[in-house]
């Protein structure tokens, strides 16, 4: 529809049959669920960009829209709950007609407010309307405690009042909140546990009666809307809750949760991080760092050091992507090379953006942020290495170590340099090409590649690395009585 071709009148709009026919009136939940049906016909996709809840979520969030429920998404920080509601705006009509000028946007044919009401009685047919699109129809507020029922319901207006010389008692001086300037639409509220109780009784009270009192005066509206929640596990019992009249009002709760697979975890990272930026050098990020940076939100997300009652959110791998391409984007800037590949000194390098995302445990305390980030980081370097190198041989690596050998890699080495380090041990170049590399590959993809190598087997403990020596041979335990249950071989995966 163009807008020039759109009428501008009630009588218009009832004069084209066609238009008035579609436009009838058929509430938000009735809109939202025929346009479903029609989109899950054509197999169009409901809700791009958010991965690894077509199994779970999606089915369940369709239900609630078939059943023309209200629903709240309950889940840990960053599961994607803010992002899936406003999605929800896909599935109005691209344009609704409303009576032009009113504050909770009315439908021509059945107008709920006063001024509309009177309007309409002095200009009939000529009453002008206006065409409202789905962006517009989203209303979305994040609640905290001291929300009032003024902002989301509405008070009394006395200016208005005195300007018209009404009585303070008339609808027509009634200042809308939210929840009124969100009909005909979808109204989200985000953290609702946050609510103090008495607002969310107003809510209630509206979703049922349709009827709200604004300060001592009744006030009939019978909204048309859908209204979606948001909410914390933790917040039940940290902050506030959700009170029992209003949950029996929400159709249908929703559970949402963190990525169950590590490719999932990467496409949403991937889909998310600030990487495809405008630079001076080529940002070229391997798969196998990809892979270690979502190991570590995984990896976090199981350690018990970590509290589970807060999550790890997917905002986690997403910032730490972000830094660590920044930390190779500088190195390549100071060396002047013209391709930054990041390592996993980079990732090292990131740790600012983890330990502010992690809620600790008191063991978790007792060691320090930095060092559990550390260990983390350590812990997914080790898995990744063995997606990769399980049952490959690194004997002569480790004995270059064993037998005296060192070597330091000073992030500002340049790539070519660094590859000639890398060189003097024997076989650590050679066992790149398990990432998928060839000797065709520019220095600094093939430097970091090494480097990976080598924080694998520090990882798993095969050799050793500070700060003044770089890598080195891993330090010899003491010796062991034979009769020692401590002194038992360990099966390794390496040989």
């Amino acid at each position: 529809m163009s807008s020039k071709s759109l009428p501008d009148t009630i009588g218009a709009l009832r004069s084209d049959e066609p238009l008035s026919a579609r436009f009838a009136h058929r509430s938000v939940k009735d809109e939202l669920r025929s346009n479903l049906i029609a989109k899950l016909a054509l197999k169009k996709p409901l809700f791009p960009g958010i991965v690894g809840y077509e199994e779970t979520v999606v089915p369940q969030l369709i239900n609630a829209v078939l059943s023309k429920h209200n629903f709240i998404l309950l889940g840990l920080r960053g599961q994607a709950k803010t992002r899936l509601i406003r999605m929800l705006v896909t599935l109005l009509d691209e344009k609704i007609p409303y009576i032009a000028h009113c504050e909770i946007r009315d439908h021509p044919f059945a107008p709920i407010c006063k001024a509309c009401h009177e309007k309409i009685r002095e200009m009939g047919d000529e009453t002008p309307i206006a065409w409202l699109s789905r962006d517009e129809r989203y209303v979305e507020k994040l609640a905290t405690p001291d929300v009032t029922i003024a902002d989301m319901i509405g008070d009394i207006d006395p200016i208005k009042a005195a300007r018209k010389g009404q009585n303070i008692s008339d609808e027509l001086t009634v200042h809308y909140g939210l929840l009124p300037r969100a009909n005909r639409g979808i109204f989200g509220i985000n953290e609702l546990p946050d609510l103090a109780g008495k607002i969310q009784v107003g809510l209630f009270n509206i979703m049922q009666e349709g009827d709200v009192q604004i300060k001592g005066y009744p006030v009939r509206l019978p909204l048309d809307l859908m209204l979606v929640f948001t909410a914390n596990p933790e917040d039940y019992t940290a902050r506030g809750k959700i009170i029992t009249p209003l949950k029996d009002r929400i159709g249908s709760e929703i559970r949402t949760h963190y990525p169950s697979e590590l490719a999932h975890g990467i496409e949403i990272t991937t889909q998310e991080a600030w990487t495809t930026r405008v630079s001076a050098v080529e940002i070229r990020i391997p798969d196998y760092i990809r892979e270690v940076v979502e190991q570590l939100a995984f990896s976090a997300r199981e350690d018990k050091r970590v509290d589970k009652r807060s999550g790890v959110s997917q905002r986690l791998p997403i910032s730490v992507l972000e830094n660590v391409a920044s930390n190779a984007e500088r190195r390549a800037l100071m060396t002047g090379e013209s391709v930054a590949v990041p390592r996993v000194l980079d990732v090292y390098a990131a740790v600012p953006s983890i330990t502010g995302k992690l809620e600790l445990e008191y063991e978790g305390e007792m060691k320090g942020g930095d060092t559990v980030a550390r260990e983390l980081i350590r812990l997914a370097v080790g898995k990744v290495f063995t997606h990769y190198y399980e049952g490959e041989s690194m004997t002569p690596i480790v004995q270059f170590f064993d037998q005296g050998g060192s070597l330091k890699l000073d992030e500002t080495l340049p790539a070519s340099r660094m590859v000639q380090e890398l060189g003097k041990v024997p076989g650590v170049l050679e066992r790149t090409k398990k990432l998928g590399l060839n000797a065709s590959e520019p220095d600094a993809v093939r430097a970091g590649a090494g480097e990976f190598v080598l924080e694998g087997l520090y990882a798993h403990r095969r050799i050793s690395r500070n700060e003044e020596t770089g890598f080195m041979a891993e330090a010899r335990r003491r010796e062991q009585p034979a009769d020692d249950p401590r002194t038992k071989t360990v099966k390794r995966n390496y040989q």
